[in-house]
């Protein structure tokens, strides 16, 4: 009976969490699993890896084959590398001692590594998100700049449109000439008022006189 390390699938849909475990080779995926090993999130940044990395190498030195992702995720933690030092002991080319000084320092020039790739994936990140923010304020200044000379182009139309247009000029001749024509009335009549008062006054004098 073949044992292959692989994961196992958990987590909701569209949301994975996956268990790697020694199973048999013939079992469903999800189905019955002989150990649990470790467990994987591919959700985080960057993805959290837990292993028990000494079942990991019991298994390995059993004859467990590792699924191509497992295979990945047990070099990125070094198993695999540990395994082949191992590997050198039993073959007589170094002792253990001399096994696990190369072990931690191929840890500590992982793990730099590891974080200078993530220092270097966030960088590049925040310049991706300010280069998108300034093309964004780039964008907005356009379209203000193009509202703000549609806006002046139409004032300027509305105002040679006012310029263009004739000027109605009111005729008031006819005004003046009927406040004339009353006026000469008003004097016509006023001399014809006088006369009446004086015809109209001079009979009772004379009346006065001969009494």
């Amino acid at each position: 009976m073949a044992v292959k390390l692989r994961m196992q699938r958990h987590g909701a849909k569209k949301r994975p969490f996956y268990f790697i475990v020694a199973a048999n080779s013939t079992a469903p995926r999800d189905g019955k699993f002989i150990e649990k090993l470790g467990t994987y999130n591919p959700l985080t940044v960057p993805a959290t890896i837990h292993l028990d990395g000494d079942k990991e190498m019991a298994w390995l030195q059993k004859g467990a084959q590792p699924t191509h992702t497992v295979r990945r995720i047990l070099s990125f933690k070094g198993v695999l590398y540990k395994k082949h030092l191992l590997r050198g002991v039993s073959l007589g080319l170094f002792d253990e001692a001399a096994a696990e000084e190369k072990f931690s320092k191929w840890m500590v020039e992982h793990e730099a590594l590891v974080a200078k790739r993530q220092e270097a994936s966030r960088k590049s990140k925040q310049e991706k998100r300010h280069a998108i923010s300034q093309e964004s304020v780039r964008r907005i200044e356009e379209k203000n700049s193009a509202r703000k000379a549609e806006e002046e182009k139409e004032k300027a139309e509305a105002e040679a449109a006012v310029a263009a247009e004739p000027v109605e000029t009111v005729e008031e001749v006819p005004q003046a000439e009927a406040t004339t024509e009353e006026a000469a009335e008003t004097e016509a009549q006023a001399p014809a008022e006088e006369k009446k008062e004086e015809t109209t006054d001079a009979p009772a004098d004379e009346g006065k006189e001969e009494a």
